[in-house]
């Protein structure tokens, strides 16, 4: 569109739309089958393959997809990033901070050096209201964790793979509650047995 403005020595690859306000610092690189519309980007960025941003922002250094989304109302501090198959929405990434795989992360403020493992979800939706997370500074998210907002993560959190985190977290803890303590054994044979008398 025409109010977009390209810094110097930026990359711009191909099937790539730019709409709106958008603005793109000096020094990018854009791969290619990218949408982007009315968002800000600093300089040195890279957005990679087929990347979806509306209304966001990104500060300098940050890297973004391939197949990521990010929504209105979300800023990348410099340096951060957000992988493959991750959405974010009206959110606030730290510095230095990662969202690599597989992730949603929406309302949601996340402080420096902290790391999004692939399969986290931030529940932000009770039905009726959206909610917010705040995780703090150094916090290490494992795989496949569900943080139940509204929920405050202190620094230095490491929570374990497959966590659902219902409480707040105090600065330092190690928080799990996955222990595989129920296990029905001969479960499916009875459930394929069942199903066949339906047949």
């Amino acid at each position: 569109d025409e109010d977009v403005t390209i810094g110097q020595d930026t990359i711009i690859g191909p099937n790539t739309q730019l709409k709106g306000k958008t603005s793109i610092g000096e020094r990018c690189r854009i791969d290619g089958t990218v949408y982007i519309i009315d968002s800000r980007i600093g300089n040195d960025a890279h957005v990679r393959f087929s990347v979806v941003l509306n209304e966001s922002e990104l500060g300098d250094r940050t890297e973004v997809g391939p197949f990521a989304h990010l929504r209105g109302g979300t800023v990348l501090a410099p340096r951060a990033e957000i992988g493959n198959f991750v959405e974010v929405k009206k959110s606030l990434i730290g510095e230095h901070t990662k969202a690599k795989h597989l992730a949603y992360i929406g309302d949601t403020e996340i402080g420096k050096d902290s790391n999004i493992g692939a399969g986290t979800i931030t529940c932000n939706y009770d039905g009726f209201r959206k909610h917010k997370t705040k995780i703090g500074d150094r916090v290490q998210v494992g795989s496949d964790t569900t943080l139940v907002a509204p929920i405050t993560i202190h620094d230095d959190v490491y929570i374990a793979t497959a966590t659902t985190v219902r409480n707040d977290a105090p600065a330092g803890a190690l928080v799990f509650n996955s222990r595989q303590e129920h296990v029905r054994e001969g479960w499916t044979a009875a459930k394929r047995a069942k199903e066949a008398e339906k047949k």
